[in-house]
């Protein structure tokens, strides 16, 4: 049976063209998924989590089911969470596997390494949860400023009961030998001579610790006002002098600066008398302290120089941390309470300043504090404390780096072994 030859070529005709719009039909809805999927602005969440997610106020990232990261807060990069669109951490990812394996939340504070070389590290309080069926949502609160304030409170709580508790215990001690010797004259005499020593050392602390406490609450930039160096730096020699005189150690003070500084004057007289008592107590009897003061790149430089026996690298370190000592021993005999140098570097910081120290075995040391001047203009009343200059309110010391403080360190420490 022969077959028409033009009825052949209408039926594949025919097909051909079912083909063809098959084919186009089948391209337009895959060119239309393709375009969805390119525009789309993120994934599917449930509904009004992105809205929650905006005003949470914290860190967050949002992992699918292989802990891939499909949504992250740009705190969350700035933290270290997140990397391109993995989580760092491996502590996190066990929370997320915990979560999604036993559908609970939990809960838990991580000390992570920060930065891709684990520089330094930053305490998180993590909270993870199922976000709808499909995802897991990371909250994650940045506490480690405020951990790190608790460890010091901590800290500064049982180093001060530590150190009351000597003085307290020897005062103790002394008033039962004092009872049992009642007799003996000279026996009472020496004990009274070391209830007194120790009564003094208790003081001391205790002005001490007001004094830190008083730091807290100053606020320089708003009560501060224009303070004179040279005459807060003569006070502070001058309350010094007794006992320099008890050790045969004269105070040598050398040039002024014409500029003042903006500040709270009795704080920086604290500071100085501070850095001065300090030079005295470990200087040995019939050598010299040189206090020079300067100006340099508008800068007001006050350098503290003794003749002791210097400070090693590793000591300097830690000797303008609270209750730090070099020698515990040598400053009971002394009457050190270690919160000299802490006092200072308080101080020195709320003016806009810094105190650095210059120190070698044999040489003695030189501590030097930096201030920004105040700008006075001819209208400004420098008694009266005049207008609040900008570094002051900016509270960053300008112009000095770390190269120029050790240069301007171990030139300070030279002018006042001259002075």
């Amino acid at each position: 049976m022969s077959v028409d030859p033009l009825l052949l070529t209408l039926v594949a005709g025919l097909v051909g063209l079912g083909l063809g719009v098959s084919g186009m039909a089948a391209f337009r809805a895959s060119e239309a998924q393709r375009l969805r999927l390119l525009y789309e602005d993120e994934p599917s969440l449930p509904d009004g989590a992105a809205e929650v997610l905006s005003i949470i106020g914290r860190a967050y990232v949002i992992v699918d089911a292989i802990d891939g990261v499909v949504r992250a807060s740009p705190a969350a990069y700035a933290f270290g969470l997140v990397r391109g669109h993995t989580v760092v951490h491996s502590e996190l990812l066990d929370l997320t596997a915990r979560v999604r394996r036993d559908g609970v939340i939990e809960q838990q504070q991580l000390e992570l390494p920060r930065g891709p070389f684990g520089q330094g590290t930053i305490v998180v309080q993590a909270r993870v949860a199922a976000l709808g069926a499909e995802y897991i949502l990371i909250l994650a609160d940045d506490r480690t400023e405020i951990t790190r304030s608790e460890e010091i409170r901590n800290d500064f709580v049982a180093n001060v009961s530590h150190e009351l508790k000597t003085p307290v215990g020897a005062i103790s001690l002394l008033a039962e030998a004092i009872q049992d010797a009642a007799e003996d004259e000279v026996a009472v005499r020496r004990f009274a001579q070391r209830m007194h020593k120790e009564s003094g050392r208790l003081s001391a602390l205790v002005q001490d610790i007001i004094e830190l406490s008083r730091l807290q609450g100053a606020d320089v930039v708003r009560r501060g006002k224009a303070v004179d160096i040279n005459a807060v730096v003569a006070e502070a020699v001058d309350r010094n002098k007794l006992p320099a005189e008890s050790k045969q150690i004269d105070i040598v003070v050398g040039g002024s600066v014409p500029a003042p500084v903006y500040g709270d004057r009795d704080l920086l007289m604290t500071a100085f008398r501070n850095l001065i008592d300090n030079a005295i107590r470990y200087s040995p009897e019939g050598t010299r302290v040189g206090v020079g003061v300067r100006s340099r790149d508008g800068l007001v430089q006050v350098s503290v120089t003794d003749q002791g026996t210097g400070i090693t690298p590793e000591e300097q370190e830690r000797i303008f941390e609270r209750f730090y000592r070099i020698d515990a021993a040598r400053s009971r005999q002394t009457g050190g309470t270690g919160l000299g140098l802490s006092i200072v570097k308080h101080v020195v910081s709320n003016h806009g300043g810094e105190v650095t120290v210059w120190s070698q075995a044999g040489q003695g040391s030189t501590f030097t504090v930096r201030l920004p001047e105040m700008e006075v203009s001819a209208d400004d009343d420098t008694a009266t404390g005049g207008s609040v200059p900008a570094v002051a309110k900016e509270g960053v010391v300008q112009g000095s780096d770390r190269k120029s403080v050790k240069k301007g360190s171990t030139a300070a420490h030279e002018q006042g072994v001259k002075a």
